[in-house]
């Protein structure tokens, strides 16, 4: 975590335990549709201010999705994703290659390498489903 004083309030702990629930990577929207329960007068600005803060803490990672909203999952340790170019939808992509590709990118330069992205974008099954049924 960062030197930024970090305190788990009741909005944050709701945030971040209806985030650890799923693996979909939602939007703020919907985890501001999830806390609502919890926290019926939450706000969506709240919402959007503890999830970037939280990001910025190192607590959950927050992923651009060319163009589109951001998702956030709670899986911070390193791994990738893979975003359907047609729904939006962010799964993972699990595979230790990428950490030998770092190895070798910091062997090769001599760079200390502090960190790296990889997106693939594609089309998901049920995107892909939709458009042969048509």
């Amino acid at each position: 975590m960062s030197s930024e004083s970090f305190r788990l309030t009741p909005q944050r702990r709701a945030i971040l335990d209806e985030l650890r629930k799923v693996t979909s990577h939602p939007t703020a929207s919907d985890l501001y549709e999830a806390v609502r329960a919890r926290c019926p007068n939450i706000s969506l600005g709240t919402v959007y201010r503890n999830l970037d803060s939280m990001s910025r803490q190192g607590i959950i990672q927050c992923i651009d999705t060319a163009g589109r909203q951001m998702r956030f999952d709670a899986e911070v340790n390193a791994h990738y994703h893979i975003r359907c170019v047609e729904c939006g939808r962010v799964d993972d992509v699990a595979d230790e290659t990428w950490e030998k590709l770092e190895r070798m990118a910091s062997d090769a330069t001599g760079y200390e390498v502090l960190s790296h992205s990889v997106e693939f974008a594609g089309i998901c099954p049920r995107c892909r489903g939709q458009a042969e049924s048509r």
